[in-house]
């Protein structure tokens, strides 16, 4: 154990808030270049999504073109306003990156859950002789494809936002869809998942059930896929692709990335699936002018001690007396992904966790100094500027991972619970 001291630890399981910076952090290059994964799997993911985009706009004629893919924000009043509330200068450039309002399923989930099950359906496809790479992938979208896939299973284990993405997607392809939702996830995201078409299965316990039970669903059912947040490589991909995007979108606003021009990125981590993928991307288009923080809740820090206590993925934050109770639903997981685990000591900058009372406080802020809209898991974000120090060329992102699809009325009691603390 010789990545933590025992201050911090103390703390970690005291459920106090606390900033942890990865002394064993490597170059971009050495890390990457001892990964089975290249920048070569990004590009081929890419490529995938457009061939997909036919489809996609036919399913879903609210992404206009076929892409998912969410804004890139300045949020000046934001920024103002944490360093008024928090007492601290943030030098540089304040952004949010609006996952939350992803077309389909209105969360990050959206980028590695549909890619998945559309990699999923291509190969399927390509396999019986229906499709071939040159298609028009529009096509998937008929009657006969859709009978074709509902001979075919597809499961997920979820504490929400995976869960809608998944099932959403499969659903409106014809697949016989079953979405396996832990004890923390929103009543309304099960709502919305059966009006779809997909079923739900609820469990007492937390996310690691789920995600064994919707295994076991799967096992040697050669017509059923799980898609398995801890270990896929495809949701990991779909995820880093994000990167590519975002290097568009910097250049098209006049934002610099180099040594001298500083960019952080703030990512909500629950068992890393979507903070690690996007790290990945980040790292290869970017390299070391890139920094990436996690994010967790002080009652669920699952990567955190993974991490620190060596661990990685061979442990459940219960071990250490910790409850993994949390309102930051799409974070309250117990053990973080392997797959994950592996690249964060290597590639991340550090973690920081937040009490689920700044969570609701930093989403009422956003509302009120720039009028978006995101669910407390992506708030956990905001706080990122505040904690990391940085210099005047910084440009911070603060990624917004969900809220677009939260009901009005519970988001109004978010809101309100959030005016509460400032």
């Amino acid at each position: 154990m010789n990545n933590y001291n025992k201050t911090l630890f103390d703390k970690i399981v005291a459920l106090q808030p606390v900033v942890w910076i990865n002394s064993k952090k490597q170059g971009a290059e050495e890390a990457l270049s001892a990964m089975d994964i290249t920048y070569e799997d990004i590009l081929d993911a890419e490529k995938r999504l457009q061939r997909f985009a036919p489809l996609i706009k036919k399913l879903f004629p609210e992404t206009d073109d076929g892409i998912i893919e969410s804004p890139l924000v300045e949020i000046p009043y934001m920024k103002e306003e944490v360093q008024k509330t928090y007492g601290r200068d943030i030098k540089g450039t304040m952004y949010l990156k609006c996952d939350s309002h992803l077309k389909v399923a209105g969360s990050i989930k959206a980028r590695g859950g549909i890619y998945e099950v559309l990699k999923y359906a291509e190969g399927i496809a390509i396999n019986k002789g229906l499709l071939e790479i040159g298609d028009d992938y529009s096509k998937l979208a008929d009657k006969e494809f859709k009978d074709f896939f509902s001979a075919y299973k597809i499961a997920v284990g979820s504490t929400g936002n995976l869960g809608l993405s998944i099932g959403i997607i499969s659903a409106a392809m014809g697949f016989n869809v079953t979405v396996h939702m832990s004890r923390d996830a929103k009543a309304w995201k099960k709502r919305l998942l059966r009006e779809k078409g997909a079923n739900v299965i609820e469990y007492a316990d937390d996310y690691s059930k789920a995600v064994e039970e919707g295994r076991k669903q799967c096992m040697g059912d050669d017509h059923a896929h799980f898609v398995d947040d801890e270990n896929s490589k495809d949701l990991f991909l779909g995820y880093s692709v994000a990167a590519l995007r975002l290097k568009k979108q910097l250049e098209d606003v006049g934002v610099k990335v180099d040594e001298s021009h500083q960019l952080i990125v703030y990512l909500p981590c629950g068992v890393g699936g979507a903070p690690g993928g996007i790290s990945f991307g980040l790292k290869h288009v970017f390299s070391d002018n890139v920094k990436c923080y996690f994010v967790e809740p002080t009652h669920a820090p699952c990567m955190l001690l993974g991490l620190i206590t060596e661990k990685k993925s061979d442990m459940h934050i219960r071990e250490y007396g910790i409850d993994n109770l949390t309102e930051a639903d799409g974070l309250a997981v117990g053990s973080p992904s392997k797959l994950v685990s592996d690249l964060a000591e290597k590639l991340i900058d550090g973690v920081y966790t937040l009490h689920d009372d700044e969570l609701f406080k930093l989403l009422a802020m956003l509302k009120d100094t720039q009028d978006i809209k995101i669910e407390p898991s992506a708030a956990s974000s905001l706080l990122g500027p505040a904690v990391v120090g940085t210099d005047k060329n910084t440009t911070h992102i603060c990624w917004a991972t969900g809220g677009s699809f939260v009901p009005s009325d519970l988001y109004l009691d978010m809101y309100q619970r959030g005016k509460e603390y400032y």
